[in-house]
């Protein structure tokens, strides 16, 4: 996969992510291979969060916000910009 579509298949669920990591550029995609994981899990940690009755709905509006992030990095992926979504770009879970 070339550049491009590595960075926007990377944002398609935790498996868009996987198949981005294994199959795509990852010294040219790493910026957008990060973001797409940090959103990632954290949407994955809301989603257990709203389970809990007295913090669902501070998690479900939480959720919301990152669902916004998850559109910007898309959007960023398209654009082929590497700019870092809000609170959570300087998160860095890869090198």
């Amino acid at each position: 996969m070339d550049r491009k579509t590595t960075d926007i298949v990377a944002y398609i669920t935790i498996f868009g992510w996987l198949v981005a990591y294994v199959a795509g550029d990852k010294e040219g995609s790493g910026f957008h291979l990060n973001q797409a994981l940090v959103i990632n899990l954290t949407f994955i940690i809301l989603a257990v969060l709203t389970r809990i009755p007295l913090i669902r709905i501070i998690a479900g509006l939480l959720q919301l916000v990152v669902f916004v992030f998850w559109i910007m990095g898309i959007v960023y992926a398209v654009k082929d910009q590497d700019n870092e979504v809000p609170l959570l770009g300087c998160i860095k879970l890869l090198k």
